[in-house]
């Protein structure tokens, strides 16, 4: 019996699923996206086409779950929940008489937000008290600020409700409801710079920072029971962000846990068990808001763009044994260092010149810095309340050299999540009501051989990043 479908709203693939009452994943459908259009750091691409496309996946699971339950009595309200997890901070602005999009899908990865944190750079401490997050482009309301000032009529349009402005999510349910719900869910929302992540509504006082009328956001529901009936037969019962949905999928809530999520770039998250801890440069994150509006909140460090410092060199061929073999000291980051630190000044660095290293030895160095990097957050996670295990998931988490470095550098048992498609499982665990981490594959990453001198390379690592970053 299916238990959910659920429907993955990415930047490059839309996937769609089925999944049944044991946790079991069955019948993925994957599309790749509209191209997106990439100019002087603009990133966009056809909103109306990407909907297309994701309506097309979604039909498709409904039209092979239709097909399976045939001949069964059983009642739809039984099958027919769809859990949504959708790209954060990417948006666009549409009128609401006739549903055209204004502007184009405007991609998170968008820059056109830099002038808003310029401009706002006085408040940053402010802004960060509220939303728990950087001041940084790649959030909605900087590039939204931006798209208001260059267009000021629509800003009157807005408020007069001729314009719908609102994130990906909230698109495509005003547009599946036929425009009778404009809404967006708590983790969503706590991603715009926009929601006092606190209280969990919007903030004035952010608002007026940005010049954006609170009056023209979404409502803001919990990620969990929204029970919204769709056009389409289907109800929307979960809505959340993709990084969300796949720690939702991933760890559990009541463990001392934490997940590294190796891919594009690299999240190292942990549930917190209370809202309120000291920054120290990280994230705080509202993971998501269940059915009976109880938030449920994360830590979260970040590695920039990791999979682009990575992908020049055989990182494939290297083997642990090919780590700590000098006393060159790396950072892997090329867009600059993330969370903890936020320095955009510090890229990719090397503590001493590669040119006369082969490209699997400089490959060794990258693996190292993104190791070292892992391991320095976890360890400081492990200070606020101690861990027993982590959890690695994303491309990246394959390349054993990864795996078994982070498990030499750290005191806890280190596994590889086997589960795939953890933000689209994550989305359909949150719409039939299932727990945390629920039915969950994993297999533990075994440590061969000495891991002294990987270890003594750490600690010699460590003294180099903390004199770098304060020079």
């Amino acid at each position: 019996m299916i238990s959910a479908i659920a429907l993955d709203l990415g930047t490059t693939s839309i996937k769609a699923g089925l999944l049944d009452r044991h946790g079991t994943f069955s019948h993925i459908v994957v599309f790749p996206v509209p191209k997106i259009n990439a100019n002087g750091g603009r990133y966009e691409s056809d909103a109306l086409a990407y909907a297309a496309i994701a309506d097309q996946a979604l039909n498709e699971c409904v039209a092979h779950e239709l097909t399976a339950t045939a001949g069964e009595c059983i009642s739809p309200s039984l099958y027919s929940s769809l859990g949504l997890c959708s790209q954060r901070s990417s948006f666009l602005i549409w009128e609401q008489a006739s549903g055209k999009p204004v502007t184009p899908l405007i991609s998170w990865q968008d820059n056109r937000g830099a002038a808003s944190c310029e401009a706002l750079r006085a408040h940053e401490n402010t802004i960060r008290d509220l939303t728990g997050l950087p001041l940084a482009p790649y959030y909605f309301a900087p590039k939204l600020r931006v798209v208001l000032q260059d267009n000021p009529d629509w800003c009157a349009r807005l408020a007069r409700g001729e314009l719908l402005a609102g994130t990906l999510d909230s698109f495509m349910i005003w547009r599946w409801t036929g425009g009778r719900h404009f809404v967006t869910d708590a983790s969503m929302a706590a991603r715009t710079l926009l929601m006092d992540i606190r209280r969990q509504q919007w903030s004035p006082q952010l608002c007026d920072l940005f010049g954006i009328p609170l009056s023209i956001l979404p409502e803001i529901r919990p990620s969990a029971g929204l029970n919204l009936q769709l056009n389409n037969g289907l109800i929307l019962q979960a809505s959340a962000g993709d990084q969300s949905a796949a720690l939702f999928s991933s760890v559990s809530e009541d463990r001392a846990e934490a997940l590294v999520n190796l891919g594009t770039g690299c999240f190292v998250v942990r549930y917190l068990l209370d809202e309120e801890f000291a920054f120290d440069g990280y994230l705080h994150t509202l993971v998501y808001q269940d059915s009976a509006q109880h938030a449920h909140f994360a830590i979260e460090g970040t590695l920039n763009s990791v999979a682009a410092a990575l992908a020049p060199y055989p990182v494939g061929e290297c083997r642990i044994e090919d780590l700590a073999d000098d006393e060159n000291f790396c950072l892997a980051e090329p867009s600059g260092l993330g969370a903890p630190y936020f320095r955009n000044k510090i890229g990719i660095r090397f503590s001493r010149p590669v040119e006369h290293l082969t490209q699997r030895q400089v490959a060794s160095l990258l693996l190292e810095a993104v190791i070292f990097r892992v391991a320095r957050i976890l360890e400081d996670f492990h200070r606020i309340s101690p861990l027993e295990r982590v959890y690695l998931s994303g491309g990246l988490s394959e390349l054993t050299c990864l795996q078994q470095g982070i498990a030499r550098c750290v005191p806890f048992a280190v596994f590889r999540l086997c589960q795939t498609e953890s933000s689209l499982r994550g989305a359909a665990l949150l719409a039939a009501g299932m727990a945390p981490a629920y039915n969950r594959e994993s297999e533990r990453v075994e440590i061969d051989g000495n891991a002294e001198a990987l270890l003594k390379k750490y600690r010699q690592w460590k003294k180099w990043l903390d004199d770098l970053l304060d020079s």
